[in-house]
């Protein structure tokens, strides 16, 4: 990853869809873009990510979902992946067989688009967004571990903060959150979102989401030696106690980058 890249790997269910689209919506903002041109976004990411979940994997099999976003001066490239079986033509009323993605729907939104893959090797949608842009009435990769929890990766900087906020929110409320633990929660989000990259390994950023029968597990790091420490440091609020209060739990566990260096990692709990 480089610049101001996302990066989201989550389980292919029909619920992680709208977690998508508001961490998708939170980039947007982030990069100044209008609202029309989100709009187009959201529309276009849901329209991808459902066939995905729909057609990806066997039934009962949520492989991984894989969403990027590389913002450039000229817009943002949108890429959805699977590791499935790839698109799958469907009936349409008049008998013939059709992709049944709404790629018209698609073209008319973006700028851009090209689908890569399929045939039972997974398939890559890569869509471009112009910035001023208003809306209009691959070769073989590892395939990323699978796990309940979703993942994501971003470099430090501006648009951590709303893109946090919108998946935490996005998470919250399917774990039924009430609005005060809703806000305590995005309060814990934006701590971390103050992270500075050389806080983290590579400068990218790294949290990964579990929400479970009314908790979110929260892991951030890879951390350098001692930005443990730190975070939870920053936590305190002279004379207004500390920010760590707001969580069931939080700690500074001992853990390995994917290369086996040491590494810290933040772990919290928070439930409704």
């Amino acid at each position: 990853m480089s610049g101001q890249d996302l990066r989201l790997v989550l389980p292919a269910k029909a619920e992680n869809v709208l977690v998508v689209r508001q961490a998708l919506a939170g980039l947007g903002e982030a990069l100044g873009l209008s609202q029309g041109r989100i709009a187009d976004i959201k529309t276009v990411v849901t329209e991808a990510a459902n066939n995905v979940v729909l057609h990806a994997y066997d039934e009962g099999d949520a492989g991984p979902m894989e969403v990027t976003a590389v913002p450039g001066d000229e817009g943002v490239a949108v890429t959805i992946r699977d590791y499935g079986h790839g698109f799958e033509p469907r009936p349409n009323p008049s008998g013939e067989a059709s992709l049944g993605l709404g790629l018209p729907l698609i073209a008319s939104l973006s700028d851009s688009f090209e689908i890569r893959g399929g045939a039972g090797e997974g398939t890559s949608m890569t869509v471009h967004f112009a910035r001023d842009r208003e809306p209009m009435t691959n070769g073989a990769a590892p395939l990323p571990e699978v796990t309940e929890e979703l993942e994501i990766a971003i470099t430090p900087g501006t648009l951590v903060k709303p893109v946090l906020a919108r998946v935490i929110g996005a998470l919250a409320a399917r774990a039924e959150f009430s609005v005060e633990r809703l806000s305590d929660t995005v309060l814990l989000g934006d701590a971390v979102s103050a992270r500075r990259a050389d806080d983290f390994y590579e400068g990218v950023l790294g949290i990964s989401i579990k929400d479970g029968d009314g908790t979110l597990d929260v892991r951030v790091g890879p951390l350098v030696q001692g930005a443990g420490d730190r975070l939870l440091a920053d936590m305190d609020i002279p004379g207004a106690g500390s920010l760590r209060n707001l969580a069931r739990s939080m700690e500074v566990a001992k853990g390995e980058t994917e290369d086996g260096r040491e590494a810290e990692f933040l772990v919290f709990e928070v439930s409704s």
